[in-house]
């Protein structure tokens, strides 16, 4: 939802100090009044799609803890505004835990919360005491006298036919209690503990890190085995009868290094991959280290902008390096579109979404102070960075390669389906996706369903995994494409592991339609714009892996065969 409900609350606790049935606030709703009518409307439909409170204590989330099946305990960092009973009686949602929540087509709306905050108490330190965990337990309650509640009677309903003027007292309870046995360093465990599913995802995880290996072996066995007979005979054909019976990929090594069309674009489209590449490996291991871990709220989008803005040098250096290869002379093109294209795009897209969050009234909108901040690490840090890097890689030679291109391009046969550009690209980032679509699910879950994302150690591996299923599915499709002597590898490379994006966007759309239960447009805009910055990101991340493995196969099987 683009909309967050924000009661006035309580401005603070004092510590130790128990309070009982404290008021809060008191809203009036006349449905006679538009303004009031449309506002109890959004409060019924927040309460109809299970909205969520998250409060936060002490950089601490505040939870619901209750009992589920098989008597396991589940605690849940939020609990919902209210809930509703539908015109034939039954309960949905939250209202399940309360028999006196019966009225048909009626609201129940939870204005009352006991909160329970326990703490240890450290010693020889100043602080005095720490706190450990935050729990609450929503209530509903009619208060007959909202300037003097007791939190007593029956539940506070609102009829889904209501009429006239509605009032609601919001009242809450606090309590401390001493923990000694929570150290410090494990307040987070009995959450995390109770995620859903838990079991389920570190046996899905497991699952798919056992068959991705085994297919990124067997694909490893085979490209292998297949190359060593390769290249052992082209090695023995030593007479020119031999050598006029040359075939295969040995036949394009004149015009495998030839420079590609677009190759501006595509020395750009690497660059910016290297940046990103870099920064998710080095996010990815400190996040595995702890340093970045769900106690630090923003702490991971922090670091990876930062990583991002300092790492306009590889970036830089990678875009002109490879741009000075493929012949190219305009390096001031270059390096401006290296420090504007891709950046650009994400940034353009991002501020459209603020701007609707801005419109929409929303807190999660970034302030303009913000914006302003990173336009200047973009400009100041990121930019005059990326001009360092193209300078030294312009400065340098060329790449050498290790057989001469000739003048006049060899006429490419006709290709089999499974050998043309586009069968192949759609191929190649099947495996890739695969590897990574169970770590997808709890990602978007902990994006866009308020689930706490802890795994690091997990999605380490499955970049790991995911680096080298890119690499070897590339590499094994372009071995076949220049065993039929196609040497157009360069931009098919890239794309072949770049389609893994594609892949993305179409779960990304699925999930959307399937777990997720988003109304309006502007928030079904803010989903997809959302997702089409994280699909171009992966785009460019997977399509450089790809073209870097290839670039390395091409290289080291010309180099180790004789060309006559």
């Amino acid at each position: 939802p683009v909309r967050r409900i924000q009661p006035r609350f309580f401005s603070s606790f004092t510590f130790n100090k128990k309070e009982t049935c404290k008021a809060v606030c008191t809203k009036t709703y006349d449905t006679k009044k538009l303004e009031d009518k449309q506002k109890l409307d959004f409060l019924k439909k927040s309460m109809l799609l299970n909205y969520q409170h998250h409060w936060i204590v002490d950089n601490m989330p505040v939870t619901w803890c209750y009992d589920v099946e098989d008597g396991q305990r589940f605690c849940n960092p939020g609990f919902p505004i209210g809930c509703y009973i539908t015109e034939d009686g039954r309960p949905k949602d939250a209202c399940v835990i309360n028999s006196e929540f019966h009225e048909k087509d009626t609201f129940y709306i939870f204005n009352h919360v006991d909160i329970k905050i326990y703490y240890h108490v450290v010693e020889n330190e100043a602080l005095g005491a720490r706190l450990v965990a935050a729990k609450l337990e929503p209530k509903s309650y009619k208060h007959t006298h909202p300037d003097n509640p007791d939190c007593s009677g029956v539940p506070m309903d609102i009829s889904n036919k209501a009429n006239g003027e509605v009032k609601i007292a919001y009242t809450y309870s606090v309590s401390f209690q001493e923990e000694k046995n929570i150290r410090w360093a494990s307040r987070w465990d009995y959450i995390l503990e109770s995620m859903p599913h838990t079991h389920i995802q570190w046996f899905s995880i497991m699952n798919s890190l056992v068959i991705v290996l085994f297919l990124s072996g067997m694909v490893a066995m085979i490209m292998l085995r297949t190359l060593h007979k390769d290249i052992a005979r082209y090695n023995q054909m030593d007479s020119t009868e031999d050598a006029q019976e040359e075939f295969g990929w040995k036949l394009v090594h004149g015009d495998i290094f030839r420079p590609p069309r677009k190759g501006m674009l595509l020395s750009v489209f690497l660059g910016s991959g290297t940046q990103i590449l870099i920064m998710t490996f080095v996010t990815l291991f400190f996040a595995c280290l702890g340093f970045l871990s769900p106690a630090n709220r923003g702490a991971l989008m922090t670091c990876a902008v930062v990583l991002w803005v300092l790492l306009g040098t590889p970036a830089g250096y990678v875009a002109a390096r490879f741009y000075k290869s493929f012949g190219g002379e305009k390096w001031k093109t270059n390096v401006l579109l290296t420090s504007f294209l891709c950046p650009g795009i994400v940034f353009a897209d991002f501020f459209i979404m603020n701007l609707i969050l801005w419109g929409e009234g929303s807190s999660a909108a970034i302030p303009f102070g913000t914006l302003v901040a990173i336009l200047a690490l973009w400009f100041c840090i990121s930019v005059p960075l990326t001009f360092i890097g193209a300078y030294f890689g312009f400065k340098k030679n060329a790449i050498e390669h290790p057989v001469r291109t000739n003048q006049i391009p060899r006429q490419i046969p006709e290709q089999s389906f499974y050998t043309k550009p586009l069968p192949g690209i759609i191929m190649g980032g099947i495996l890739p996706f695969g590897c990574i679509f169970i770590q997808l699910f709890f990602i978007l879950n902990s994006i866009w369903s308020h689930q706490m994302y802890y795994m690091f150690g997990f999605l380490f591996l499955v970049f790991i995994i995911l680096v080298i299923t890119c690499s070897e599915a590339t590499i094994l499709l372009c071995y076949f494409h220049l065993c039929a002597e196609d040497y157009h590898w360069q931009w098919r490379s890239f794309l072949t592991s770049g389609f893994t994006a594609v892949y993305f966007l179409i779960y990304a759309i699925h999930y959307f339609f399937s777990k997720l239960q988003i109304t309006g447009t502007a928030s079904t805009i803010l989903y997809f714009g959302y997702t089409m910055i994280m699909v171009l990101i992966f785009f460019l991340f997977t399509g450089t892996i790809g073209f870097f493995a290839c670039f390395w196969f091409v290289t080291k099987i010309y180099s180790v065969v004789k060309v006559d």
